[in-house]
């Protein structure tokens, strides 16, 4: 089942966050700081009342336990001289717990957010996947998204 968030996920939200950022710290230690979560308690608590501006959803089996979520934000081009102006639903963040991967729970909140982003009059949807998550990126790639642009670093 997917649903809005609630209040009473917060604990597994906060479970599946820090899983998140240990796929990125191994990948880059250099910048994420491992272990930690995006969000605090407070943060989530703020989120979740907000679905207007920024739906939580979430996966949750049959006892209703949180198995995975994605987080969004809407997105709106200001006026711009060289940018059309589109509304854009962002995946902040979507997870699903390690130990229910390859089951099609990614693939089914993917699916409920870009019907959820229709719904709501958007032009199209975005995420960003960090170099180093190569399963992210298939996973992304196998369900249809397709590069938009590209961000390069040197470090110094």
């Amino acid at each position: 089942m997917i649903r809005y968030a609630e209040s009473e996920d917060i604990p597994r939200l906060l479970d599946l966050l820090l899983q998140v950022d240990m796929v990125h710290h191994r990948a880059r230690p250099d910048l994420f700081k491992g272990p930690a979560t995006k969000y605090s308690e407070v943060e989530l608590e703020a989120k979740i009342r907000r679905r207007d501006l920024q739906p939580v959803f979430v996966f949750t089996s049959d006892d209703n336990v949180v198995l995975g979520y994605a987080f969004c934000l809407f997105r709106e081009t200001p006026y711009d001289n060289l940018l059309m102006p589109v509304r854009t639903l962002y995946i902040d963040d979507l997870c699903v717990d390690e130990s229910f991967r390859g089951q099609g729970i990614g693939r089914a909140l993917l699916l409920h957010v870009k019907d959820f982003a229709r719904s709501k009059g958007c032009y199209n949807l975005t995420l960003n996947v960090w170099s180093g998550n190569d399963s992210a990126k298939r996973f992304y790639e196998n369900c249809g998204l397709k590069p938009q642009k590209y961000v390069l670093e040197e470090i110094l």
